[in-house]
């Protein structure tokens, strides 16, 4: 039974990622952290692994759609592994610290609500465009790649959440290129990730797969929806949406429930 709820939690965030174009992950994580009283660790290792599915689904479906700079993700995906595993040597000092685990991902959503609100109820988030180039040096591009490897490491959050508005804000770069690149390179930063929350014992490993697997499907349809929803009204309710919940992290390490 619990399962089937899994199934259907990541077939949720699946499809809300796929409207959003920011994965499943920002929404798997706090729901098995807080909905199902997931250890924080083990929500960060099974939220990453999971997001494996997703990635790889999302980076097939971009390329097949030549929405993927090969060469930038190729830069982003190399020096993301680098990145990836500095901060999973990081995480395993800090795994059975909790609460401060719960302090960086809140502040971690704050920054993503805070963006997802500003563009959402002001309608100034970027706009797509027929150029399919990615500006940016590749020593500009590694530095982000080993960045957000970095972050990727210790809050198992990445693609969607940061490297997308980096590739948009920082490189000026059209959307559906921004997303399908991330996608593309992304994916191999959550594979080596995940192998390393594996050997570190955070991965409740069942409900990754099963969370992964609904996602998949669940980002399908989120992807048809965008022609039907309004991504500005989204953008607007689940900023505020994630600003309660990076409020809740925050306010547990300091001993406070909300």
């Amino acid at each position: 039974m619990f399962y089937l709820i899994y199934l259907i939690t990541g077939f949720f965030a699946g499809i809300i990622g796929g409207l959003l174009g920011t994965g499943g992950c920002a929404l798997i994580m706090p729901v098995i952290r807080f909905g199902f009283d997931f250890d924080p660790a083990i929500a960060v290792g099974t939220t990453l692994t999971a997001v494996v599915f997703t990635a790889a689904s999302g980076a097939y479906q971009h390329i097949k759609m030549k929405n993927v700079d090969k060469g930038t993700a190729k830069i982003i995906a190399i020096s993301g592994i680098f990145g990836v595993v500095i901060g999973s040597v990081v995480f395993g000092y800090i795994k059975d610290y909790g609460k401060i685990i719960d302090l960086i991902l809140g502040i971690a959503f704050l920054v993503v609500s805070g963006r997802m609100v500003y563009e959402g109820a002001f309608g100034k988030g970027p706009k797509n465009s027929a150029d399919m180039t990615m500006p940016g040096t590749k020593a500009a591009k590694g530095a982000l790649g080993s960045l957000i490897g970095f972050l990727t490491g210790i809050i198992g959050l990445g693609g969607g959440y940061a490297l997308v508005p980096a590739f948009i804000y920082s490189f000026k770069a059209p959307v559906k290129l921004a997303i399908g690149t991330s996608m593309a390179s992304f994916v191999w930063m959550a594979l080596i990730g995940a192998i390393f929350k594996i050997y570190q014992g955070v991965v409740n490993i069942p409900v990754a797969v099963t969370l992964g697997m609904g996602a998949v499907v669940g980002a399908m349809y989120g992807a048809k929806l965008t022609k039907k929803i309004k991504p500005s009204t989204l953008k607007a309710f689940f900023g505020f949406l994630f600003l309660y919940v990076s409020l809740k992290y925050i306010m547990i390490y300091f001993g406070v429930h909300i």
